[in-house]
């Protein structure tokens, strides 16, 4: 049966009244925009001009291997702080309402998290491969699943406690994990190593960690204890949205200075810490947290001032389009050939420049396929958010 023009699929129940940046939108899109090929994009003009400063560009578009941090890092724990910011948007108490009123919420977060876990599935087996019958070579743990209990234990804070308890909550996991990492003795393992097999990440795994881990490894990056600090990184985006929601006697603009300087704060401690426990994505470590807080604070800040603020709102619409159906381009990069579809529709085009030219204009075609769908969507009101 044809989807209707106005129809709208909705999987995360929202309330009319409930308050919505442009700016959110925005920057989620902007985020998954490095992830449906904008990465490519660098890469692509050092080959057409031969410019050192897009080969430096291109570095940080990709993961760091152990140690350290690039921006490309910071895609995944920015879009676990946009999730905390929309939460932060219209905060809830719940613990003195009835059960029966707050029953419906609850359900709906464990429903939310049953789905981003196996959505995840889907997504670890995904580009053809399938979901293997013999569940010990399932991938149980993901990027999605992460996502998913990061908002949900912040959810549950945010319904049942207060702001300072909420920030206590935060300091609390950051300093506890600290202590797991340098302190805590293991079995077959010493305290304090930050390495991929000898760290207390990897022994935790081997010992709660279901079937597989990512490529086989050790230590898988989206693990059972580095799941922990995550849910700081929604925390963080749950005060700002907090923050933002509140009345300031100062306006709007005390609040972008407001937040650019805690966005430093942020960033120095976080490399005031590296010395004594390294920046790491795949272990999540406190000093992680906050630099990608960071960030993530100061990028919000950015796009908040001028999109909120300045109202400049037009050239938004592009990333906008993206951010309104994150999941559903975030499962496709896994589940959908986009280089067969590019090549299939642009494949000729392609050819037709200079060799230099042709990887800038592919990666033009990808994104551009990508988002005409995702217009498409947009255009139809058909939004599939969770």
């Amino acid at each position: 049966m044809p989807v209707k023009p106005t129809a709208t699929i909705n999987i995360e129940q929202t309330k009319s009244d409930k308050p919505r940046l442009k700016s959110l939108d925005a920057l989620r899109g902007f985020d998954m925009f490095w992830i449906i090929g904008g990465e490519g994009l660098f890469s692509a003009m050092f080959a057409l001009t031969g410019w050192a400063g897009w080969q430096l560009a291109a570095g940080q578009m990709q993961h760091s291997q152990w140690h350290g941090f690039t921006l490309y890092d910071l895609i995944f724990p920015l879009f676990i702080f946009l999730s905390g910011v929309a939460l932060g948007l219209s905060p809830k108490r719940l613990d003195k309402l009835p059960y029966k009123l707050r029953a419906p919420l609850y359900k709906h977060a464990i429903k939310r998290l049953l789905l981003l876990i196996s959505l995840g599935v889907l997504y670890n087996h995904g580009w053809g491969t399938g979901i293997p019958v013999d569940a010990e070579q399932i991938r149980f743990s993901s990027v999605l699943a992460r996502i998913g209990f990061a908002w949900f234990f912040a959810a549950l804070l945010v319904w049942h406690t207060s702001l300072r308890t909420q920030i206590f909550t935060a300091l609390g996991i950051l300093v506890f994990y600290s202590l797991l990492l340098c302190f805590m003795p293991f079995p077959g393992g010493q305290a304090g190593v930050f390495t991929m097999d000898g760290s207390i990440n990897t022994y935790i795994d081997s010992v709660l960690r279901p079937s597989i881990a990512y490529q086989y490894r050790a230590l898988d990056p989206e693990g059972v204890l580095s799941t922990l600090p995550a849910v700081v990184n929604a925390l963080v985006g749950v005060f700002v949205g907090q923050f933002i929601v509140r009345p300031h006697h100062k306006g709007n603009w005390a609040k972008v200075v407001t937040m650019v300087l805690s966005a430093l704060v942020l960033l120095a401690l976080g490399w005031l810490l590296n010395p004594l426990i390294p920046v790491n994505k795949d272990l999540w470590t406190p000093s992680f947290v906050l630099v990608t807080s960071g960030w993530s604070v100061l990028f919000l800040a950015l796009f908040y001032a001028i999109i909120d603020v300045l109202k400049w709102q037009r050239w938004s619409f592009v990333f906008a389009v993206i951010g309104t159906n994150a999941i559903i381009i975030y499962l496709g990069s896994s589940l959908i050939d986009w280089q067969y579809i590019t090549r299939s529709v642009f494949g000729g085009v392609i050819q037709a420049f200079p060799s230099a030219g042709q990887p800038l204009v592919g990666v033009v075609g990808l994104i551009a396929v990508q988002w005409v769908i995702l217009l498409w969507m947009h255009r139809r009101n058909i939004f599939i958010r969770i």
